[in-house]
């Protein structure tokens, strides 16, 4: 068994990893554990919106952040209108905001801007290769509790006497034991942690899946700032210029990852080609093992957090990729977290109240962002079933034109959003 830690963080992705920064930063001992040797896996949340930008000058990490990490400003997008051409419904160059665009950055590369800050501060471990593969439990329903919590969408009883105590993990040196005084659980949609603690989740009804999928171009497409979703085949395309490349994003009916893939490559190809001429001679070189498919879901957990231990990100609340929210949602959830926890692990004692605060916090913008992403689902669904590409009425169109200050409220909404969370003082460089 290893030695106790004030707090133990599984999953080194966006959550965790500013979780732990930020406590560490506050002097709380922290070791973050990520089952992955790298940071390296394509096709994640790459999408980092103004108010994580504001977060990072906080930290004192912007410099770093513009020097070391490649990434590609994305300002608006432009629809397609009933009547023809095209109006702009998102304009974040309209934001009264530091930074009024969306940077496009691979993931891993801001997880190593995060990891290398955090690994200054003394109090800071970061474990590659390590996963947790369940939770050590404490009291006297501890026994009970623990063997319940291991049926998939039950929960643990409320008997108050039961309290997570730590971690199992499996790591280089084999099997090992990390006591804490508090889990975060940061490791995904498919938490291991969440499993474990059995808590209770309500899920949503999802239309789609996605296709992802680069093309390799060197055309002006990729150094472009603006999307121009292409709806004239049989399946929305989202190009997301990436700077070198596009980073194409293929909206497909729930279920549907099998059937197109029979249909041949060659029925690919073409598509992509004619959705985006641009691109028409690296779609000719797709190739279907090049297609990586996104099962799209979406649900939260009624509660977060059992006693000793709280979940965050997608952990907490799996999201759609609609709007590209996930990121800038689990970036939030792991400031608050900090924020609100590090005086209590300071002190040694984290309670139940302490814990249930940061859900309180976090609950109403997860709720309204997945409400946003629910209303943007019931058009995708019409769409499919109408087997027609969607447009922006005329008569909206109009009104975009004449009051252009519109475009600005989507920005605010997935951009900024309701709560942002900033960086609390002690964590200010």
């Amino acid at each position: 068994m290893s030695e106790p830690r004030s707090c133990v963080i599984a999953g080194g992705g966006p959550a965790g990893m500013i979780a732990g920064l930020l406590l560490a930063r506050a002097g709380v001992d922290v070791v973050v554990l990520e089952k992955h040797e790298d940071f390296l896996r394509d096709f994640r949340g790459d999408t980092i919106h103004p108010s994580t930008l504001l977060l990072l000058d906080e930290l004192g990490l912007m410099p770093r952040f513009q020097a070391s990490v490649p990434h590609q400003r994305v300002q608006a997008a432009r629809l397609p209108v009933a009547d023809g051409g095209r109006v702009t419904m998102v304009d974040f160059s309209r934001l009264r905001h530091p930074y009024p665009y969306i940077a496009m950055a691979p993931q891993w590369d801001f997880l190593d801007l995060l990891a290398e800050a955090a690994a200054e501060e003394p109090s800071f471990e970061l474990r590659l290769g390590t996963e947790v593969t369940g939770l050590l439990w404490d009291g006297p329903a501890a026994e009970g509790a623990a063997a319940e919590s291991t049926a998939a969408g039950r929960s643990q009883p409320d008997d108050g006497a039961a309290q997570v105590t730590g971690v199992t993990v499996r790591g280089p040196d084999g099997e090992d034991q990390i006591p804490s005084l508090l889990t975060l659980a940061a490791d995904g949609r498919t938490s291991r942690v969440r499993e474990q603690a059995g808590l209770p989740a309500v899920s949503f009804s999802a239309p789609l899946d996605v296709w992802w999928f680069r093309l390799e171009s060197s055309s002006r497409l990729g150094m472009a700032e603006t999307i121009l979703p292409s709806f004239t085949g049989a399946h929305p395309i989202l190009p997301i210029p990436r700077g070198g490349y596009v980073q194409a994003a293929m909206l497909i009916p729930k279920g549907a990852d099998a059937r197109l893939r029979a249909r041949g490559v060659e029925a690919l190809r073409e598509e992509v080609a004619s959705a985006v001429p641009d691109c028409a001679e690296a779609a000719r070189r797709l190739e279907l093992d090049d297609v990586k498919l996104l099962d799209v879901r979406m649900d939260r957990l009624t509660r977060w957090w059992r006693r000793g231990m709280l979940c965050l990100g997608d952990a907490a609340h799996a999201m759609s990729p609609a709007g590209g929210v996930g990121v800038n949602l689990a970036v939030q959830d792991g400031v608050a977290a900090a924020t609100l926890l590090a005086e209590p692990l300071l002190r040694g004692v984290i309670t139940d109240a302490d814990v249930a605060a940061v859900q309180r916090r976090r609950m109403p913008p997860t709720r309204l962002t997945q409400a946003l992403q629910s209303q943007i689902h019931r058009q995708l669904e019409a769409m499919f079933a109408a087997d027609a590409p969607p447009e922006v009425p005329a008569s909206v169109a109009r009104l975009m034109r004449r009051v252009p200050q519109l475009s600005g409220l989507m920005p605010w909404a997935i951009g900024v959003g309701v709560r942002p969370e900033h960086a609390p003082t002690w964590a200010r460089r």
